[in-house]
This record gives C-alpha cells, structure tokens and sequence, in this order.
C-alpha cells in the first residue's frame, strides 16, 4: 500500500513496479495489441481537396460598385447549404454510386447525412494582404472517386457562386426600380400640386412680391396722375361754366340759366319752354305770360273804372304791367345770345370736358380697384409664403429620395450587368482535387502514439491501484508509517534451496 505518509526514493518505486510487474505488462500488451490491429484493419479512407481562391472583381470598384457586400464566411455558408441539400447530393450520390453498400441498410436521407459529414469546407486562417481562399475535401474509400467527387462538389460550389450572385443583383435591380418607380409618381404627384398651387395663386406668390411691388408703385404713380388730370378738367369745366353764365346772363335784376331748349329766369323770373322762340312766359306769381298780362290788363281796366290813373293802385298795376313787358325782351335778348359762335363753342368746349371727366373718372377708379387688388395680393404673400415652403420642403424631400434611389438604381444596374457577364467576384479553381497517395484515415504513426499513451496510462494506473489495495507491510518503512513507532530491528528474508 502507498502511504502518503511515508517518503519514497527511487528504489521503493522499483521495488513496486517489480511486485506489480504483471499488472504493468498486461494492459500494456493488451493496449498495443488491439493499436497494432486497428491499424493494420481499419478502412483506410482517403481525402481529396480543391483550392478554390476568390478572385476580385475584374472591372475596379471604382467604376463598379458590386452590390453584393456579405463576407466570405457568410457566402460559403450560404452556398454551402445550398449544394449540401439533400436534392444536390442524391444527384451526385446517383451520378458516382456511392454508399453502395450502405444503402442496403440505410435509407436516403441516412445516406445524405454520411455524406454530409464527409464533406469539408474548410477556411484557412488569412494573413493580411493575403488573398481569400477556401478548400472543399471529400473524404471516402476510392481514392479515384473521391477525388472525382471533389472536383465535381467544387464545380457545383462555382456555379451556386454565380447563381447567387447574380441573383443577388438582379433582386436588388429590381427592388430598386420598383421602389424608384413609386419615388416617381409620388415625386409628379408633388409637382402637379405645386403646380395647380401656383396657378391658383398666380400673382400672390413669394417670388411674385417685388414685381407686384412695382407694378402697384406704377398704379399709384398712374393713380396721381389721373387724379391730377382730373382735377385739372373739373376746374377747366367750371372756368367754361362761368364763361357760360356771363356769356348768358348780360343783364341785372334776373338771372338766366339754359339747359338744352329752356331758359330761366331766378328769383322772380319769366321761364320759357318749348321748341321756337317764346311760347310762355311764367311770373313771379305764377301762371303764364299771356294770363299774366291778361290779369294785370283786367285788373288796371277795373281800376280805371274806378280811380283816377294817378290812384296808388293803378300806378302799381301799370308799373306790374310794364316790367311784364320789359321781361319778355330780356327772354327775346338771352335766345338771340344762344345764337352767338362764341356760346357754342364754349358748350362744345364744355361737352368735351364733361367727356374727358367721365373717362379720367372710370380710369380712376379702374386703377383703384387695380390698386385693391395689389395690395391684397401683397398682404397674402405671407400666407403663400408659408404653404408654398411646406410644399416645397416636401417636394424636395421627395426629389432628393428620387435622385438617391435614382444613382442606386443605376448602380445596381451596373452591378447586375457586371455580374451577368461574370467580371465581378468568383471563385477560380487554383490547385484541383488530385488523386491521393496515401490514406488519410488512419494515421499510422498518429495511431501509434496515441496507443503507446494508452498502454503505459493504463498499465502504470493498474499499478498503482492494484498497489493501493494491497494492506500488506513489505519493509520497515511501512510498519513505521503506519504506527508511527521506529522498528528496532528487521528479520531479512531467509531464502533455502531446496533439499
């Protein structure tokens, strides 16, 4: 027994592996034994691998953007699942006959899933400035088809590659011309809008301000003028009037205005209407001329008959009578002046100013409402102003969307092009599946190895627990360390030959 207690030297180490020599041989010839037979009778499998680099685009990235940015890891992956499905390898399982004989036992999707395990992909690591690369392995019994089986997954591996891509391009084309088409429609939907916006308001618009400025400093400019012009005329129409009304008033005591045919006499004036000289004459009582005269010649007959011609009365109506006399000249003298050129010309004169009036009056007031209408368009520019920004900070959202999904479209129309004609990324085959020389599985000398560890593990364990289990005392040392006493004396071995 091993005590943790006790010291042991070189020789007690001995001494044990000599008692326990047996427990050390056996597991030890056992281990190599059954090493020794599985490498001279396990199937020897063997690997064939293809190089595969991943070569640049050939057009500079520059000029052409691809639009295919996953990494390489993430591709093979991609690709990988794709080519290692279960429809992939059936065909390739039928094309080279492969697991014959484990497709006696094994159903198909047992079989794929063998072959799934002996397919590798494998990474190596990548040193910077190092171009990509990637090897695909097949692992099998027949060196000749496993190597056929290689190459042929490696083609498969391209052209998923290409498909891919160009899938990838052509997808991405298509989303981008799907989405630039509704950025289109939206983007002359805005421009219809802002263009119905601006002919509703044409002449309100902020841009429209400084000319709608102008012109209303025009229209008050104009606006004065005419007021001037119309001023000017009122004053000549009441200078042609007065020369009018003295022309046609020469004498006092009875004023004469004429309008058309008729002439009037104010205060205490004799009128006169109609269409020749003097048809009535109407007094300041009232009443026609003829009835007039005929009342006052009535009435100073009576008082004749009655008076004498120096009674106060009678000399009244005689002086009544008189001046109804003297007024029918005046009405005789004011006709006769009408005839004169000068009156005439002045009432031409006067026409024609009544004329001009009227036109300078409807120019006023069309420049006035021209002037309203201005200034109204000018107090909503503010107005405008505010709408027009909203649509045009819309508008040129939208526009600039437009022109983005515009250059990407284009891009990836590049791209999809680049890819269908197979000058961007692939993978090109640098170093083919070749035959293999030598099994890949088992490693001899790796087999070896690791049963020479096996046998001396096993063995010296079997050792020490075989020692452990021993409660036995061989020397000295162990009765020591077990009661914790010296041992005063040791009887050695006797050994007799026998008799």
């Amino acid at each position: 027994m091993i005590n943790p207690a006790r010291s042991y030297n070189l020789g007690d180490y001995i001494e044990i592996f000599r008692r326990r020599i047996w427990y050390f041989i056996i597991p030890f010839f056992v281990i190599m034994t059954g090493t020794v037979l599985y490498a001279a009778f396990a199937p020897r499998l063997y690997k064939a691998s293809t190089l595969v680099l991943v070569s640049p685009q050939k057009v500079p990235e520059a000029f052409v953007q691809s639009t295919i940015t996953s990494g390489i890891e993430e591709r093979l992956q991609s690709i990988s699942q794709e080519v290692m499905s279960r429809t992939r390898l059936e065909q390739v399982i039928s094309e080279f006959r492969l697991y014959q004989k484990e497709s006696k036992n094994l159903s198909m999707e047992q079989v794929v899933e063998l072959m799934q395990k002996n397919i590798l992909v494998e990474l190596p690591t990548k040193k910077k400035d190092e171009k990509s690369s990637f090897a695909i392995s097949y692992i099998g019994k027949d060196p000749q088809i496993i190597t056929a089986v290689a190459n042929r997954l490696t083609s498969l591996f391209i052209e998923e590659n290409l498909r891919l891509r160009e899938q990838q391009a052509v997808g991405t084309t298509e989303f981008l011309s799907g989405e630039l088409a509704a950025s289109k429609v939206k983007l002359e939907e805005l421009e219809v809008v802002v263009s119905q916006y601006k002919r509703q308001h044409m002449g309100e618009l902020p841009e429209q301000l400084d000319s709608n400025l102008r012109i209303m400093e025009q229209l008050q400019s104009q606006y004065q003028r005419v007021g001037e012009s119309l001023g000017a005329a009122q004053d000549r129409r009441l200078f042609i009037q007065k020369q009018l009304s003295d022309l046609e008033s020469p004498l006092t005591g009875a004023d004469v205005v004429t309008t058309g045919k008729e002439a009037r006499f104010k205060p205490g004036r004799i009128s006169v209407s109609s269409g020749g000289m003097t048809s009535s004459l109407e007094t300041e009582e009232g009443g026609t001329y003829e009835s007039q005269k005929e009342a006052l010649t009535n009435l100073l007959n009576d008082l004749r008959s009655k008076y004498t011609e120096s009674h106060p009365d009678v000399v009244v109506t005689q002086k009544k009578l008189a001046a109804l006399e003297s007024r029918k000249e005046v009405v005789k003298e004011t006709f006769d002046v009408k005839k004169d050129p000068r009156h005439r010309e002045l009432k031409n004169q006067l026409a024609m100013v009544d004329l001009d009036i009227k036109q300078l009056q409807g120019e006023q007031a069309n420049i006035g409402a021209q002037l309203n209408r201005f200034r109204a368009r000018i107090e909503r520019v503010p107005l405008r102003e505010q709408e027009m920004a909203s649509l045009i900070r819309e508008y040129e959202k939208m526009k600039e969307s437009y022109e983005t999904l515009y250059k990407k479209s284009q891009a990836a129309q590049q791209a999809e092009n680049l890819e269908v004609r197979q000058k961007g990324e692939q993978f090109k085959i640098i170093d083919p599946a070749r035959l293999p020389e030598k099994p890949f599985s088992p490693d001899i000398p790796k087999v070896f190895l690791i049963g020479l560890v096996l046998c001396l593990g096993c063995s010296i364990g079997m050792v020490i627990i075989r020692e452990q289990m021993d409660t036995t005392f061989h020397d000295a040392g162990d009765v020591e360390a077990a009661i914790g006493l010296r041992v005063i004396a040791t009887i050695p071995k006797i050994e007799r030959e026998a008799a």
